[in-house]
């Protein structure tokens, strides 16, 4: 996450800092607002300085968890810190995204399928830092919440710390409304509705994060996905999945759990399958339909989008409602999944 407006590049030889808090720091905990100052400290030595009473607001003692107010200023001492990496920085190509709402508060975006929502974890740069980086006038630009990276759809960035906090409660209480589009293999049976079943997080011996689905509550935690059906097609079926919960990885697991994959699905889904459409030969690993009349065109991605979210806006409490109309890569496999029923019938 970005630091706040105000605050400079630590440099490896650094003097005492007094900074001013403007509204991208107002109502931060001050040991959160210090580690994205610090950039580079470990944890353990910001609560050190913090409690040996080195960093001072408007010239007083204060605690880690003391409420940053606008116009506080803030005492830093001096620390030796790794140098920002400016190269890497600049590496960072700026990007906007096409906007679905905007105003003072917030923005929604129709994130594109491949693009991280931010940097970490072998990623150099994601969404926000490409947005920052094309906005460098805004003052305050933070994600909301998350997509995996090959998920489409509405995105939300808060435009203010208020906005923030706001909505982030808005999703902890689960009184945000999402519905994703899922492309499922196989037939998905019009008797499930609702998927209730506990997922546990774990990593691999590789240390990359994956889910499961449990049976026990007490090995995961509750999952409660609802699952519409659109539209059918051989062999797949078009699916409307409003989650009620938000974990890592729900529907993708959800729908696996049940042996009805998201296609192009890299960690839970039918690899052969994957690769056919990726290749643009889905004939090679799609049974039980007419594969002459199958579609030619590749699809390399997963098909799973945020196509439709409603919550009240955090500034005037209003009804905010989103859509997100699908890539154009997922509307082109539909028609043509559409033909080859169609030309079966």
């Amino acid at each position: 996450m970005a630091a706040p407006a105000p605050v400079p590049v630590v440099p490896e030889a650094a003097a005492v800092q007094r900074l001013v808090i403007d509204e991208g720091g107002a109502g931060q905990r001050l040991d959160n607002f210090l580690i994205k100052v610090l950039k580079g400290a470990p944890k353990t030595l910001v609560y050190r300085i913090i409690r040996s009473g080195e960093v001072r607001v408007n010239k007083g003692r204060a605690q880690a968890d003391t409420r940053l107010e606008l116009g506080d200023e803030v005492r830093v001492p001096p620390l030796r810190l790794a140098t920002r990496d400016e190269a890497t920085v600049a590496a960072v190509p700026a990007r906007e995204f096409p906007v679905l709402f905007e105003d003072e508060h917030v923005l929604a975006i129709n994130k594109p399928a491949g693009v991280a929502v931010h940097g970490g974890s072998g990623v150099s740069f994601g969404v926000i830092e490409q947005l920052r980086r094309a906005r460098p006038q805004a003052k305050f630009l933070e994600l909301v919440h998350r997509l995996d990276k090959e998920t489409s759809g509405i995105l939300l960035i808060a435009k203010k710390r208020s906005a923030l906090t706001t909505l982030q409660d808005v999703f902890r209480n689960r009184q945000a409304h999402k519905t994703y589009a899922a492309l499922a293999i196989g037939d998905w049976p019009a008797s499930k509705k609702v998927i209730d079943v506990a997922l546990h997080k774990f990593l691999t011996a590789e240390g990359e994060r994956r889910v499961m689905a449990v049976k026990d509550e007490d090995e995961g935690r509750r999952s409660i996905s609802l699952v519409q059906v659109v539209q059918r097609f051989a062999a797949f079926s078009l699916l409307d999945v409003t989650i009620k919960t938000g974990r890592t990885h729900q529907i993708r697991v959800h729908l696996a759990s049940e042996g009805h994959p998201i296609v192009g699905d890299d960690k839970y889904g039918d690899f052969e399958l994957n690769k056919a459409l990726a290749r643009g030969r889905p004939q090679d690993a799609v049974p039980g339909v007419n594969r002459a009349a199958l579609p030619e065109g590749r699809f390399g991605r997963m098909f799973l989008h945020a196509r439709y979210l409603r919550l009240a806006h955090p500034a005037t409490g209003e009804p905010l409602v989103l859509e997100a109309p699908l890539p154009p890569d997922c509307d082109t496999l539909l028609s043509a999944l559409d033909a080859v029923v169609t030309k079966t019938k």
